[in-house]
């Protein structure tokens, strides 16, 4: 099984379907188990949602930093 295809597909998944992203949120093991269609082990469960937690905060993280970018520009005249 390739988790790291599985991550990129949740969180494809999450981004684009906010009441999905919802059940994340709420219910991470069971929302995920309810992609794969299997029950996979606890381990592998949470490597899956610890890789996508990262990348999700990493991705708000550059949002936020790209819009302070922008502030910071409006606030220099730029």
């Amino acid at each position: 099984m390739d988790i790291k295809k599985i991550i990129e597909e949740l969180i494809t998944k999450i981004k684009n379907d906010k009441d999905f992203g919802t059940k994340f949120k709420t219910d991470p093991v069971k929302t995920v188990e309810s992609v794969v269609g299997v029950d996979l082990p606890d381990d592998q469960i949470n490597q899956i949602i610890d890789g996508i937690k990262a990348k999700v905060n990493l991705d708000e993280l550059g949002e936020k930093l790209g819009g302070l970018s922008g502030l910071l520009n409006k606030l220099k005249g730029e």
